[in-house]
């Protein structure tokens, strides 16, 4: 009893609230991160450990594993915070120019401004004029193109719009597997059922029809499948699909009468030879008006990866093809319930969208430090694959693309038994060892999805060459031991 006499429960607790939540699950932040953050803590107070610092190689944040930013985008991004910057001389003409086109767009001439839900016109017309370079003319609409905070939001929001029913009705979204972990969190979220299509590892990750054929029909007995989620360039495993398998999944969205939803994130992240990126909506339109004119399809872009590393900035945005103009209305009413996209963000995408060109003054500084980061990336990713190609025990596809690598771990059955006797999937019990004996954050392929039987780990390929060089040894030296220990 209180001092009133009012016996006080909680309102919220873990009975009460909302039991979706409890559903999401975000391997990628997830306990292991959580225990690297504690043994960093660990290491300030002095424990002693058998390595010096955490090395977190579980996240695709390029700043944070060292990457520096790009000179002119920074450049910009000074200008439009500080305007009075616009008087300094060290700053070049080029990226006042565009400090001052953005700021003019700007209410007020301010980025701390909100703008317009759908984002800043400008900047929708410089992504729409870049969209259209990237396919080769093909035509691109700004009123078709969305600002978001990342990609993330972007996805977020159109699944809000595809989900609706309840039972057999329920609908159900299509998602390759292994899948980055925003998709599941969002479907467990939104109540949606996960129809899991299993990518051919044996085939270097490569997407079958014939296995979204038989996902499908294997749905279609319990709920209403709604639409397929591509990631192209793949995270987490790194391929590039080819464009003949573009067109397949193409055609069997408008066979099966789906929404295609295609995170290009990584579009500028491809380095295998004979691999290049193939946008959907390029060879959608490239496949003629029986499919151009029909499948719908969103398609998703970002500052947080390729050269930009941005992640920070929360910065990105869709565009909708063939949305129906009543839905297209119900869109714009749901992104302006959060008023709008990061205005900086929007700023720094513009610039992403619009950067030097070969008669302005900062467009050689530019090229050099945007080949120089994709090199580096492509270099550290033939490394990465052939140094655990190395180990016994451990296999690895070509790094064709992103910033990641998948390799699948051969796990012998008393470790696998010692995991499940933990209560524990047998890869995060591998990731956990990993990282209190080594100092190694990486995430195991169980919060990814995979097939069963099989297990992996997740690990960005962005740390600097030196440092990935002492990841990857002592990857190779635990997982020697870990198998000497559970043999």
């Amino acid at each position: 009893m209180t001092e009133n006499g009012y016996h006080h429960e909680r309102v919220l607790t873990v009975d009460t609230m909302n039991p979706r939540v409890k559903e999401v699950q975000y391997a990628v932040r997830g306990p292991i991160v959580l225990r690297a953050v504690q043994i960093e803590k660990e290491l300030k107070e002095g424990v002693k450990k058998p390595f010096t610092e955490v090395i977190k190689a579980n996240i695709g944040d390029c700043h944070a594993m060292g990457q520096r930013p790009v000179t002119f985008l920074r450049q910009v991004l000074a200008l439009c915070t500080y305007p009075e910057l616009l008087e300094d001389n060290k700053f070049p003409e080029d990226a006042k120019s565009r400090a001052r086109r953005i700021l003019q767009s700007c209410s007020g001439g301010s980025i701390g401004a909100y703008s317009a839900s759908q984002g800043i016109e400008v900047v929708r017309q410089d992504v729409a004029r870049y969209i259209e370079r990237r396919d080769g003319g093909i035509p691109c609409n700004p009123d078709n193109i969305y600002l978001s905070s990342g990609a993330s939001d972007a996805i977020v929001t159109m699944l809000k719009l595809l989900v609706s029913g309840e039972g057999p009705t329920r609908t159900g979204v299509m998602i390759t597997i292994p899948q980055y972990p925003l998709y599941s969190a969002t479907l467990a979220e939104l109540g949606a059922v996960q129809i899991n299509c299993y990518l051919n590892e044996e085939k270097c990750w490569s997407l079958d029809v014939n296995e979204l054929h038989r996902a499908l029909e294997a749905a279609r007995k319990h709920c209403t499948p709604r639409a397929l989620c591509i990631i192209n360039p793949g995270n987490p495993t790194g391929q590039v699909q080819s464009r003949e398998c573009i067109e397949d999944v193409i055609r069997f969205a408008a066979e099966e009468n789906l929404f295609l939803m295609a995170d290009e994130v990584y579009q500028d992240n491809v380095y295998a030879e004979g691999s290049k990126f193939h946008s959907f909506k390029k060879v959608l339109f490239e496949m003629g008006p029986e499919y151009s004119e029909k499948v719908e399809l969103a398609s998703f872009h970002s500052t947080s990866k390729c050269f930009m590393g941005e992640c920070g900035f929360r910065a990105g945005y869709v565009e909708v093809i063939n949305l129906d103009p009543e839905v297209k209305a119900q869109l714009t009413k749901l992104v302006s319930v959060r008023l709008c996209p990061p205005v900086p963000g929007q700023a720094l995408l513009d610039v992403v969208v619009n950067p030097p060109q070969p008669d302005e003054p900062s467009h050689a500084t530019f090229m050099e430090e945007r080949t120089t980061i994709l090199t580096r990336l492509a270099n550290k990713a033939k490394m990465t694959q052939e140094i655990l190609n190395q180990v016994p025990g451990i296999q690895c596809n070509p790094v064709q693309g992103a910033m990641y690598t998948f390799p699948r771990l051969n796990l012998s059955q008393r470790a696998i038994q010692e995991a499940k006797e933990k209560g524990q999937e047998p890869d995060m019990f591998y990731c956990m060892k990993l990282l209190e004996e080594t100092g190694i954050c990486l995430v195991p392929g169980s919060g990814f999805g995979q097939r069963e039987g099989t297990y992996h780990f997740r690990m960005t390929i962005l740390p600097p060459p030196e440092k990935l060089k002492i990841v990857l040894a002592k990857v190779k030296e635990f997982h020697q031991r870990f198998t000497e220990r559970y043999s």
